[in-house]
C-alpha cells in the first residue's frame, strides 16, 4: 500500500480536516455574539419593565393600544418597517368581544434570501386596576410582573434579538418578520389568519413563549376545542302537568352520556364535559337546557373526526321532540413535530451546548396550545415553540416569574439560530 495520498484524496482528507476544526471552533460560545447578548441584559430587564408597567389584558383596548405604540417604537428605532394593523378577518368564537386587539408588524430588510419570522403575544389574562398593587419587581435572580412570563418576556427578547443582530451588523438574512399580537390568551380571533398567512412563506418561525422551568424547545402542542350542546325542550308545570312538557334536562342528560366514550386518549383525543345549565324554576318542566366540553387533540383531523362522530350522536335522541343543536369550534389546533423543526431544534441543543447548557426538545404536546400552531397550519418550514426565558406562574396573581439568568443564553440561542439559518448553516431540508 503506498503511503501516498492521491490528489482526489488529500482534498477529501483536507475537506474533512476543516470541518472537524469548525466542529471544535463551535464548542465555545461564538465570543462577539455572546459579548453583545450579555450587553443586552440589562436593556432587556428594562424593557421588561416598561412592558409590565402597562396593562394589557385581552378586552383591555386602550391598554393595549398604549402598548403596541411602545412596541412599535421601539422596532422602528431599531430600523424596521412597521405597521399597526387593526383585525378585520375576525374568527367569532363563543366570547369573542366586539373588538379584538391590534397587532404590530415589522420587517427588517436583510441582504440575503431566507426569511425568518419572531412572533409573540403582548395581552394578558389579568383585569385593569391590579398592577398598582402588583408593580414590576426584581427578587434575586427572579422578576415578577403580571403577564411578564405570559408574553412580555416574548415580546422584549424579540426587541433585543433584533437589537443585537443591529449592534453586529449583521443582515444576512433576506426578510426578518416580526408580529406582535393582542388577542392571543382569547385564541387569537383577529390575529390568527394573519400569522398563518406571514408563517406560510418562512423558513423557519420562532414563537417566544417562555421554555418553562427547564427552558425546553417545544415542536408540538395540544389543539385546543369546544363543544357546546342546545337543548329545546316544552315547558309545562313539574306538578299538575308534567307529561305536557318535553324535559330540556332529561334530553342534555342523554346527550352527554352518550358522549362520554368519544374520548381516545391512547392517541391524544380528549372531550370532557366541563359545564352545563338546565331550568329557570324548581316547579317547571325545563324547556332549554345546555352543556359545553372542553376537546384536546394531537392531530388536525382528530378534531374533524371528533366533530362528525358528535353530530351522528345527536340524531340518537332520548325525546323524539326534543331539538338539539351542535356547535364545534377549534380554538386553536393543534402544533405538529416536522423534520424540519427536529433539524433545526436540533440545531439549537448544539448552540447551547457551546454555553455549557442542556436543553431538551419536546416533540409530543405537553401542555395548552398557542400561537405556534396558526404559523403551522400552512408553514413550509420549521416552526419553533418555546424561544422565550424560562419562567413560571403563568396567569397566576402575584407568583409569575422569569429567571433573569435566562437572558443573555436566550438572546444568544435566538441570534445565533437567525444567523446561522440565513447562512446556510442549519440544514432545513
Amino acid at each position: 500500500m503506498s503511503c501516498f495520498l492521491s490528489r482526489s484524496a488529500r482534498s477529501r482528507a483536507l475537506a474533512l480536516l476543516c470541518c472537524a476544526c469548525a466542529g471544535l471552533a463551535q464548542a465555545a460560545p461564538v465570543a462577539t455574539v455572546h459579548d453583545a447578548a450579555q450587553a443586552q441584559r440589562q436593556p432587556m430587564l428594562d424593557t421588561m419593565r416598561d412592558l409590565v408597567g402597562i396593562e394589557s389584558g385581552s378586552k383591555d383596548l386602550q391598554g393595549l393600544q398604549q402598548l403596541a405604540a411602545l412596541v412599535a417604537e421601539r422596532l422602528k428605532t431599531l430600523g424596521g418597517q412597521v405597521e399597526t394593523i387593526a383585525p378585520t378577518d375576525i374568527t367569532r368564537l363563543s366570547d369573542t368581544p366586539e373588538q379584538v386587539g391590534s397587532m404590530v408588524h415589522a420587517e427588517f430588510q436583510g441582504t440575503g434570501s431566507k426569511k425568518i419570522m419572531l412572533i409573540a403575544h403582548m395581552d394578558t389574562v389579568y383585569q385593569k386596576g391590579m398592577l398598582k398593587d402588583q408593580p414590576f419587581r426584581i427578587d434575586g435572580e427572579r422578576a415578577y410582573g403580571l403577564g411578564i412570563a405570559d408574553d412580555k418576556q416574548g415580546v422584549a427578547a424579540i426587541i433585543h434579538t433584533v437589537a443585537l443582530l443591529r449592534e453586529l451588523g449583521f443582515k444576512d438574512y433576506g426578510t426578518l418578520t416580526v408580529l406582535i399580537n393582542g388577542d392571543e390568551e382569547i385564541s387569537s380571533p383577529g390575529s390568527r389568519n394573519t400569522i398563518t398567512r406571514l408563517a406560510a412563506d418562512q423558513d423557519a418561525v420562532f414563537s417566544f413563549e417562555g421554555g418553562g422551568k427547564q427552558g425546553n424547545l417545544r415542536l408540538a402542542t395540544s389543539g385546543i376545542g369546544a363543544a357546546y350542546l342546545a337543548v329545546t325542550g316544552k315547558t309545562s308545570h313539574a306538578g299538575a302537568r308534567p307529561e305536557g312538557g318535553v324535559n330540556a334536562l332529561y334530553e342534555l342528560a342523554h346527550q352527554v352520556l352518550q358522549m362520554k366514550d368519544l374520548s381516545q386518549p391512547e392517541q391524544g383525543l380528549k372531550l370532557n364535559w366541563t359545564l352545563a345549565q338546565a331550568g329557570t324554576v324548581r316547579n317547571v318542566i325545563p324547556g332549554q337546557a345546555t352543556a359545553q366540553a372542553d376537546a384536546r387533540s394531537l392531530k388536525v383531523a382528530d378534531f374533524d373526526a371528533l366533530e362528525a362522530t358528535m353530530r351522528q350522536r345527536i340524531q340518537q335522541k332520548l325525546l323524539p321532540d326534543a331539538k338539539v343543536d351542535l356547535r364545534f369550534e377549534v380554538r386553536r389546533p393543534p402544533l405538529e413535530a416536522t423534520e424540519a423543526s427536529r433539524r433545526v431544534a436540533g440545531h439549537g441543543v448544539a448552540i447551547y451546548k457551546e454555553l455549557g447548557l442542556p436543553m431538551k426538545v419536546l416533540d409530543v404536546a405537553t401542555g395548552g396550545g398557542t400561537d405556534a400552531a396558526f404559523a403551522g397550519v400552512k408553514a413550509r418550514g420549521a416552526v419553533i415553540e418555546g424561544m422565550g426565558l424560562s419562567g413560571f406562574g403563568a396567569h397566576s396573581n402575584d407568583a409569575e416569574y422569569v429567571q433573569i439568568e435566562t437572558i443573555v443564553p436566550r438572546l444568544y440561542l435566538a441570534a445565533r439560530m437567525i444567523m446561522d439559518i440565513s447562512r446556510d448553516g442549519v440544514p432545513l431540508k
